[in-house]
This record gives C-alpha cells, sequence and structure tokens, in this order.
C-alpha cells in the first residue's frame, strides 16, 4: 500500500470551499484559553465543511500566529464569528431553529453513541474552557447534552480531540 501524495489527495480551493454544500453543523467555543486548541477546531472544521464556528467569551480571534501555526490556513476557509457572550449566541441558533448540543459531562447527557441526530436539522456542537467546561447556564439552556463515553481513569480528553471525535460522529450520522 503506497501513501498518497499531497497532490493527490484532491484538496478544493478555498473559492471551492466556500462554494461546497456544508455539513449542517456550527461549532461554538465557549472561552477556550488554548490557541493551538482553536487552530486545531479550524482544521477539524476545514475538513468536514463545517459551516461555521463562533469564537465566544475569552477565545482568542485570527489571526494569530498560535492560531495559524495549528490551523494551517484554515481561518481563511471556514467562516467565523467573534461574540462576547456564549449564551447570546446559543440563544440566537435556537431562535433560528438549531438545535444546540452541549458537549459535557453531565446529569441525564446522552451518550455520544447514543446520540440521534434528525433529518433536515442543523446541529450547534458547544465545547467549553479547558478547565472549567461548558458555562451551566449554557448546559442549562441547551437543546441537548452529550457525554463522550470514556473508559479510562481520566474521563478528560483535550477539547480539540473532543471536537474531532464529536464532529466526526455527527458527520458519520448525518451522512446517512
Amino acid at each position: 500500500m503506497r501513501k498518497l501524495k499531497n497532490s493527490e489527495l484532491d484538496r478544493l480551493s478555498v473559492d471551492a470551499f466556500k462554494d461546497a454544500k456544508k455539513t449542517p453543523l456550527i461549532i461554538v467555543l465557549d472561552n477556550i484559553r488554548s490557541l493551538n486548541n482553536i487552530g486545531s477546531v479550524f482544521r477539524t472544521s476545514d475538513a468536514f465543511l463545517i459551516e461555521k464556528i463562533y469564537l465566544c467569551g475569552i477565545t482568542a480571534k485570527p489571526p494569530h500566529k498560535d492560531i495559524h501555526k495549528t490551523a494551517l490556513g484554515s481561518t481563511d476557509t471556514v467562516d467565523w464569528e467573534y461574540a462576547e457572550n456564549t449564551l447570546d449566541i446559543v440563544e440566537k441558533l435556537q431562535a433560528d431553529n438549531i438545535k444546540v448540543c452541549a458537549i459535557e459531562q453531565a446529569e441525564n447527557a446522552i451518550m455520544l453513541n447514543n446520540f440521534k441526530t434528525e433529518a433536515n436539522t442543523k446541529y450547534a456542537l458547544v465545547f467549553g474552557n479547558e478547565v472549567k467546561g461548558v458555562a451551566q447556564n449554557v448546559v442549562n439552556t441547551s437543546d441537548f447534552v452529550i457525554e463522550i463515553p470514556q473508559f479510562g481513569t481520566k474521563h478528560s480528553l483535550n477539547i480539540s480531540v473532543s471536537c474531532g471525535v464529536v464532529t466526526w460522529d455527527l458527520f458519520s450520522k448525518l451522512q446517512l
């Protein structure tokens, strides 16, 4: 088996990405501290044709060299917007008939493997601060709380890993 060269990967141009049909997913970053995590979320969002990213609270915004280092140009492809208050964005999205899913460990959370997507429904995935997680008022307001099942001793994943796991899972389910 031969590894593919970059020239064989059938990559979209920036313009083609902008014109491509997007996956009905939106990412909301709630007070993310690490610029490398932010850049990684941009890359994941580019990989799965995510519609938009909302950067909220203390979450840094492009252009920034540390975001750029991990984003590898995806800040130019993925649509993004900054908002000071995460809860305001959640309520705006819900008013637009978008189902908001906080990704958090919480009472009565739905395990990711048990979460079922609905046809013709757009979802917003809220990922929280590296230490405090998704703000409680955002969890309270969300339509769903989804938890990634974990079986080891830590029960803690890096936010960029969580974003990759959940985004891939919902992307797969939405393709059916």
